[in-house]
């Protein structure tokens, strides 16, 4: 079985490859299609990310399963020891926009944990990696999470709906500042680096577009849960968990004991 470091090889040389073919439709009018039962948007551009990546990363390592967002479900994955998580284009509205604030999303699971990870930006030329025995990097140089530690000084990347008062105890919304990037993956990246010290979804997050980007910031210091500050677990039947906070560990526990 691969190390960790030699997938890690394998996902970010992947993902340079993905960009490639994005960055040929972006700006130029892709296709696009609505998914089935108001699953958003896709492009010609993610089926084609797609194809290409499940041929070169099954391709070297045919044992292992396969998740990705724009492939049929295979239930075979579930009993797998290794397993590719893929977002072919996490931030597909942004894409078809014209921003540069969409990703390529990649993520091995052993057994449930994710193992290695990588998360491209093509626009912007940014790339950021990890597994599961070494640092976070950004361009090959490390980088850590925010040791903020009080909830009233931090910024935190979420939706609107996530401040309403509903989801906190006794309807107390805290006093953070509320940031929004288009690529759920990009955002779980730039708590990895410090530039934001809080991601944080009510929402059921899929896998795919999670996987890759906690293990970032997990290894550069950051605290990786559902919303109820449970583990993070992978490579499930569902292909989903419940709700994520990612943060510093005190702004972290300070997040889950505030939510209702």
């Amino acid at each position: 079985m691969p190390a960790p470091e030699d997938d890690l090889r394998l996902l970010e040389d992947a993902a340079r490859q993905a960009g490639e073919i994005a960055m040929r439709f972006w700006r130029r009018d892709p296709q696009i299609w609505d998914k089935a039962d108001n699953a958003g948007p896709v492009t010609e551009a993610d089926l084609a990310v797609n194809a290409h990546l499940e041929q070169v990363l099954r391709g070297a390592r045919p044992d292992y399963g396969w998740l990705s967002e724009e492939s049929e479900a295979d239930p075979s994955r579930l009993d797998a020891e290794r397993c590719f998580i893929i977002d072919p284009i996490d931030g597909t509205r942004a894409f078809i926009d014209g921003q540069e604030g969409f990703s390529h999303s990649l993520a091995i699971a052993t057994g449930d944990r994710i193992t290695a990870a990588a998360v491209y930006l093509p626009a912007q030329g940014v790339i950021y990696t990890a597994h599961a025995d070494g640092p976070a990097l950004k361009d090959g140089r490390p980088i850590a999470a925010s040791q903020r530690d009080q909830i009233r000084d931090a910024t935190v990347l979420t939706y609107r709906a996530a401040t309403e008062p509903q989801h906190w105890k006794q309807g107390r919304v805290p006093a953070f500042r509320r940031e929004f990037r288009p690529s759920l993956a990009w955002r779980l990246c730039l708590v990895a680096e410090g530039r934001f010290d809080a991601a944080l979804s009510l929402r059921a997050a899929w896998e795919w577009d999670i996987a890759a980007g906690t293990l970032i910031a997990a290894r550069a210091g950051a605290v990786a849960s559902d919303r109820l500050g449970r583990p993070l677990r992978f490579n499930g039947p569902r292909a989903a968990v419940d709700g994520m906070i990612v943060a510093g560990p005190s702004l972290h526990r300070q997040l889950a004991d505030s939510l209702g």
